[in-house]
């Protein structure tokens, strides 16, 4: 079993960096590209569909990048992500036509799909047990600490122009000499099966429930992203400042969340904890609904990032525990598939409520599914409460 302070460790939470909000890192700049691409006809989606493109690529890919990390090893699919990742990232900053912005970022979407299901199989293999619980909570420390950093950064330099935070994404050719040197192959010795369910359809079957859960979490929480930069402006606090302020906080608070995950679902259980995530989630929604200054704006958006850290990582981490090794670069593909199609629906479902309706209401209907999502993951808890006493009095 792998420690923290080995190289490998620091190697995956580099990695991890790079992941769940790569899309997000230019979110600040979505209306002065906008307004830089006002002369095509489709700018208003196009624009969104920026920040959401690379993850239709990544649902799309991930389940084939996790055959190859099973079949060709995870060391190199990693490595090869890390390149695609950084080459496809940093083009934004010179292509000419929103059209070539727009396939740059879906081959963006595969470097993240090599590299999120090869990083997360090799959490599965070096870490076994609480110690993965822990880790995946550094993990989501780790992400959304850099998530509030790239943010920040790219509302900075967004207000200068608004391809400077393009250039952000090279910052995974400076992780890659250090990834190389301390990523190491993994075998079957170093990595024990401590998976706890019998038989192939039990474990695909819970792996398809968590991956619809993972869908509806990513589906609410990049309207975020996606759609508050631009009711911001409606409420005149449209400074891409401002914006990368707000959307880093969101990350800031869910990286300190995620510092108290392992604790959390040491203390909850494996539904528990993001049931209590869900109902965080609502809230935030809840509050940005009745929001009408920058306070309610920041409360918001630091419940809804704190609820986010309990979820992901929980999911993430049930997948790995139900699992066989030889097929975690399947679960994974496949639990990072549910992820990054949420992230990609997410702006076309919530562009039609608030064409139809209008922001407020998209922030009450996000609050109605987070909460029934916190009721299935209770029920889930309570279920598996239930098994675990029937099986201390050896009942089935």
């Amino acid at each position: 079993m792998t420690r923290m302070n080995d190289p490998r460790s620091l190697a995956l939470l580099l990695a991890a960096t790079l992941t769940v909000m790569a899309n997000a890192t230019i979110s600040p700049a979505l209306p002065m590209l906008a307004d830089q691409f006002a002369d095509n006809p489709h700018s208003d989606d196009l624009t969104r569909l920026l920040v959401t493109a690379p993850s239709l690529m990544v649902a799309l890919a991930a389940p084939f990048a996790g055959l190859g990390v099973d079949r060709m090893g995870r060391r190199r699919t990693l490595l090869a992500g890390v390149v695609l990742y950084s080459l496809a990232g940093t083009a934004g900053l010179y292509l000419p036509t929103l059209e070539w912005l727009l396939i740059s970022r879906l081959a963006l979407g595969v470097g993240v799909a090599l590299v999120m299901t090869a990083q997360s199989a090799l959490i599965g293999d070096y870490f076994t047990g609480e110690a993965r619980g822990r880790f995946m909570g550094y993990q989501a420390a780790a992400t959304n600490f850099s998530g509030f950093a790239f943010l920040a950064i790219a509302g900075i330099v967004a207000s200068a122009s608004a391809r400077y935070p393009f250039a952000i994404y090279g910052i995974a050719l400076l992780y890659l000499p250090f990834i190389v040197r301390a990523v190491s192959e993994p075998t079957a010795a170093s990595a024990p099966e401590d998976h706890g369910v019998e038989g192939a359809s039990s474990w695909i079957y819970q792996l398809a429930v968590l991956c619809g859960l993972a869908f509806m979490t990513m589906v609410t929480f990049y309207v975020m992203p996606t759609q508050f930069p631009f009711y911001l402006r409606q409420t005149d606090q449209a400074s891409p400042a401002t914006a990368g302020f707000l959307l880093g906080l969101l990350t800031l608070a869910g990286g300190f969340a995620a510092l108290a995950f392992g604790r959390v679902r040491a203390s909850l259980g494996q539904a528990a904890t993001p049931a209590l995530g869900s109902v965080l989630m609502a809230a935030g929604f809840f509050v940005l609904w009745g929001a009408t200054g920058r306070f309610g704006f920041a409360v918001g958006a630091a419940l809804i990032g704190s609820g986010f850290a309990f979820i992901i990582p929980a999911v993430v981490a049930w997948t790995l525990d139900i699992a066989p090794m030889r097929r975690r670069g399947l679960a994974s593909g496949c639990a990072t598939t549910a992820i990054f199609l949420g992230q990609f629906v997410s702006p076309l479902f919530s562009q039609r409520i608030i064409d139809q309706w209008d922001f407020r209401s998209l922030f009450l209907g996000s609050v109605i599914l987070l909460t029934a999502q916190a009721g299935l993951f209770a029920a889930l808890s309570f279920r598996s409460k239930k098994r675990l006493r029937a099986n201390e009095w050896g009942l089935k």
